[in-house]
């Protein structure tokens, strides 16, 4: 409990309390209330506790040193406050030497303008902060139990990170190293729009530590992984300052995807890891005989065949997380159907599927056909890579199809059940094969930076970024565009006229209007401006 609550309590009420001082520090917790008349209580209290007292034991009124001293010495041991009752030492009004000594240290300090019993008060105080304290002791044993049965149960990532989300009531996300989502679960409350611009966002995250809460998002973040092998980041949605209790939710959560990460690297099939080594071997040495011969023992035929890369993708943030030992069961099931040789492998939560097809074969349909057999029993994304006649092209396949699935929008379920190509993304297609080019990002500065830093700064909240993005959607209906953004006429107008004023362009401009629609387009693809 903290003061600012305390003085809501009917005890504290009665007394007619004012806070005359200190107000910034209203929300410390108060772990104890003391009632002293002594001045060298300050050796006897601990951080936390509140003092009570009448003020007949401190210095005179005239003493401003001594006056100070005393409230010194309380901001020392870390106080969490001073309540003084008026009518023995000072009638109507505190001393200016204390009012301004804890205005200087933050200390609040309530004046209290009727009698009151300190017993009573300290009673009532102290009962409410116990009732707290077991509150979370009840709390910390619920946390306990549930890691500790999802421990039992050997759970994978989505149960852990749904059991994140009911202890956390919000949002909660799981990122890679590279500030890519990689699984994502609304809180009760969110209306979407928790995951916009989220590798801009998150690039510009850090925190000091394991944990650590970032204000402007209302992030709770906690690493994953060492200092020195950090392979991720857990994010819980919590706009205030975390509980000691969702800290802990956030430290076990983390605990218990590290374990799952390492058994799963223990337990996994022995088929997967080593498809994963022969993918690994074909990208770095494709040209090895030895790699032939681990192949054709595996079963994936190599000499003069074509390879397609493929990535298989579960979309974050859908009613039902796609499990992924369930997707890579029916990959494999789909390609022994078809009859053609694949390799899969899990990365990041990705499944990577590399595909041997006959020279004469058309490789895009086999992949279209192996998609129609994997889309209608999850909700995945499915990106492929172009063919490649040879071996040393595997690499290539593999990375233009991580390429195309980072650049393919996340649509629903319905609108995605096709193949993503490169050609079918068309400017997405080519900024996807520039990747995270500097020169891109410099781009992205030039043409949106000073609309950014508007509406970062704009307490008014015109958000004129997602005005220009309607009206770049909308090209031939600005009424339509002020619709989206469920604005009359008048005010969607009024904030083109501020885009254009605070970028110095003109609108209406074709060449301007294809610059800023290119620069919305890579700063949703990738990390956003430099800040």
């Amino acid at each position: 409990m903290t003061l600012r609550e305390a003085l809501t309590l009917p005890e504290l009420r009665r007394a007619a309390p004012e806070l005359v001082a200190g107000a910034a520090g209203a929300d410390r917790p108060i772990r104890w209330v003391h009632a002293t008349e002594r001045l060298d209580v300050g050796r006897l209290l601990r951080a936390g506790d509140l003092l009570l007292t009448m003020g007949t034991g401190l210095p005179p009124d005239d003493d401003v040193a001594g006056l100070s001293a005393f409230v010194d010495e309380l901001a020392d041991v870390g106080s969490a406050g001073m309540v003084v009752e008026l009518g023995r030492r000072w009638d109507s009004a505190l001393p200016d030497a204390l009012v301004d000594a804890c205005e200087r240290h933050r200390l609040p300090l309530v004046a209290l303008h009727r009698e009151t019993r300190f017993a009573a008060l300290a009673q009532e105080i102290g009962e409410r902060v116990v009732d707290q304290q077991l509150t979370e002791l009840r709390e910390a044993q619920r946390v306990h139990e549930t890691f500790t049965e999802l421990s039992f149960a050997q759970a994978g990532p989505v149960e852990i990170l749904q059991a994140v989300q009911q202890l956390a009531d919000g949002p909660v996300v799981v990122e890679n190293a590279h500030h890519r989502p990689l699984d994502y679960f609304a809180g009760p409350g969110d209306a979407g729009g928790f995951l916009d611009g989220w590798p801009a966002r998150s690039r510009r995250v850090a925190v000091a530590g394991r944990t650590g809460w970032d204000a402007a998002n209302g992030w709770l973040v906690t690493r994953l992984g060492s200092a020195d092998q950090a392979w991720g980041r857990l994010v819980i949605g919590s706009p205030d300052g975390p509980s000691q209790r969702l800290a802990a939710v956030a430290e076990r959560a983390a605990a218990a995807l590290a374990l799952h990460r390492l058994h799963d690297r223990d337990r996994g099939t022995l088929m997967r890891r080593t498809h994963l080594e022969l993918l690994t071997a074909l990208t770095d040495d494709p040209d090895s005989e030895d790699v032939q011969r681990r192949c054709e023992l595996a079963g994936f035929a190599v000499r003069r065949r074509g390879f397609v890369g493929v990535v298989v993708r579960p979309r974050i943030g859908g009613s039902a997380p796609a499990d992924l030992d369930d997707v890579a069961a029916t990959v494999v099931r789909a390609a022994h159907g078809l009859r053609v040789p694949a390799l899969v492998c899990e990365v990041e939560r990705d499944l990577r599927v590399l595909l041997s097809v006959p020279a004469t074969s058309g490789a895009d349909d086999l992949v279209d056909r192996l998609a129609a057999r994997v889309v209608p029993h999850h909700d995945v994304l499915v990106a492929a890579g172009r063919p490649v006649p040879r071996r040393a092209g595997v690499g290539l396949t593999l990375a233009e199809a991580g390429q195309v699935a980072d650049a393919a929008p996340q649509s629903p379920r319905d609108e995605g059940a096709g193949v993503h190509r490169l050609a079918d993304l068309h400017l997405r297609g080519l900024l996807a094969l520039l990747g995270e080019d500097e020169r891109v990002r410099l781009f992205v500065e030039r043409e949106l930076g000073a609309l950014q830093q508007h509406d970062r700064a704009d307490r008014a909240r015109t958000e004129l970024v997602a005005a220009l993005r309607a009206l770049l959607l909308h090209p031939t209906s600005k009424t339509e565009a002020a619709a989206s953004l469920h604005l009359s006429r008048a005010a969607f107008y009024d904030r083109l006229a501020r885009i254009e004023s605070v970028l110095g362009v003109d609108l209406d401009d074709p060449d301007v209007r294809v610059s800023l629609h290119v620069a919305l387009v890579a700063d949703e693809l990738f990390a956003g401006p430099p800040k």
